[in-house]
């Protein structure tokens, strides 16, 4: 059957990806459905989310959409929705997902698997310091002069955490650690539910040149659970305020990693620059916390707390290709942030030389998208998964490098 939409062969999403062009490759299968096999950077918007999603996604409306499915019929219907919405460039992927895969195409099972990918792809080249869940246990019993950190956000810190942890999201271990470890013979222990996160929280500390040892727990919650060992419900530990001056020293020891990521500079008198573009797309974001989003944040700056944002560029940023602005109030948690983004391929744009007065717009966020019944659940959430299941997900992160080579289309590059 004709279509009124072009298509976009295999190879040539593959140059605009190699080529760094704006592009959105947009799977409009369930989030279920979309785990089981896509491409590294194809980003999940499910059917009837696009006409809700699609302009906060996507903001420029003749950024270069290519969709498909695996022949339910879906895409072409998307595709429709996208083009009333005033998308100019909508285009079908030719064969959808099989026309992929026999173009010789790499797939990926799992969600935000760019970020993940990236993870194991730090570990591999800088050796990030891991202990076991044997060892941290045994430092725990002995009551050795440790803290642990919980990267991830608050809510999932709270359905279940390593005894004695603090939550302490991503983009928020730099700027809070020396206060939370004051003595540098501290040892600092970073967790998340598997790997990424701590992979990527611990090597934070480890860039920024804090004076404590570090150590990722290998395999978050996942490999304590599988140790046999037990895990806490509930906890509300979490950091306090920062004093100035450790606010300051982790400010330079951010802005020092961000400057050898190649992040780039720029004012709040540049915004509305970035708002006006026509040729390019600029995802401006807020990377503190939602508290601190919904008290006072800048026109025109989505929510999107730091060290989640890391963690699921392609739901942010599904625009690959596109310009990232980040803002704070400290100089810390966007600068760690753009770090790991730049290094991730991405052009990325610090606001220096805020003031507190520049966060006068308020209000809430935006409202959470409604649960689907077709949502994938993680392995590594919740407090029930099977131990296979948990496994299988640890064995699977373990090949993403292997991945990555044969995929080939990353840009990637480790500090």
């Amino acid at each position: 059957m004709s279509t009124p939409f072009p298509l976009k062969a295999c190879a040539q999403v593959r140059q605009a990806l190699l080529d760094k062009q704006e592009i959105a490759l947009l799977d409009v299968r369930e989030e279920d459905t979309f785990a089981q096999a896509h491409p590294l950077f194809a980003a999940n918007l499910p059917l009837n989310r696009v006409a809700f999603d699609a302009r906060r996604r996507i903001p420029r409306l003749d950024t270069l959409i290519v969709v498909y499915d695996d022949g339910e019929g879906l895409a072409q219907i998307a595709a429709q929705t996208l083009q009333q919405l005033g998308y100019s460039q909508v285009h079908l992927l030719d064969g959808g997902l099989q026309g992929w895969q026999q173009a010789g195409g790499e797939v990926f099972k799992d969600v935000n698997v760019p970020s993940k990918a990236f993870g194991e792809l730090v570990d591999a080249q800088r050796h990030t310091p891991m202990l076991s869940a044997q060892e941290v246990k045994a430092l725990l019993d002995a009551q050795a002069d440790v803290v642990v950190l919980d990267a991830r956000r608050f809510d999932e810190y709270q359905t279940m955490c390593i005894p004695t942890g603090i939550s302490v999201p991503g983009a928020e271990l730099v700027l809070h650690a020396a206060a939370l470890a004051p003595d540098p013979g501290t040892r600092i222990i970073v967790n998340c539910a598997g790997r990424t996160r701590s992979i990527i929280g611990t090597q934070s500390l480890v860039n920024a040149g804090i004076a404590n040892p570090v150590a990722a727990l290998r395999n978050g919650t996942i490999g304590w659970t599988l140790a046999g060992q037990t895990l806490e419900h509930g906890a509300g530990r979490r950091a306090a305020n920062v004093p100035e001056a450790q606010r300051l020293a982790a400010a330079q020891q951010a802005r020092a990693v961000a400057d050898r990521a190649g992040v780039k500079r720029a004012q709040l008198a540049d915004v509305a620059r970035f708002h006006l573009e026509k040729t390019r797309t600029s995802y401006c974001l807020d990377v503190r916390t939602p508290e601190e989003y919904a008290a006072g944040h800048l026109s025109g700056f989505a929510s999107a707390p730091g060290g989640q944002l890391v963690q699921e560029t392609d739901v942010t940023m599904p625009v690959r290709g596109a310009s990232a602005v980040l803002a704070d109030l400290d100089g810390v948690r966007a600068n760690m942030t753009a770090s790991w983004l730049a290094q991730m391929g991405w052009e990325v744009w610090v606001l220096d030389g805020l003031q507190a007065a520049d966060f006068n717009e308020t209000g809430h966020l935006p409202p959470p998208v409604p649960p689907s019944p077709h949502r994938y659940r993680r392995p590594y959430e919740g407090t029930d998964n099977p131990h296979e299941a948990m496994q299988g997900y640890l064995d699977w992160e373990y090949g993403l490098v292997a991945q990555l080579a044969r995929d080939g289309t990353h840009g990637f590059k480790v500090i």
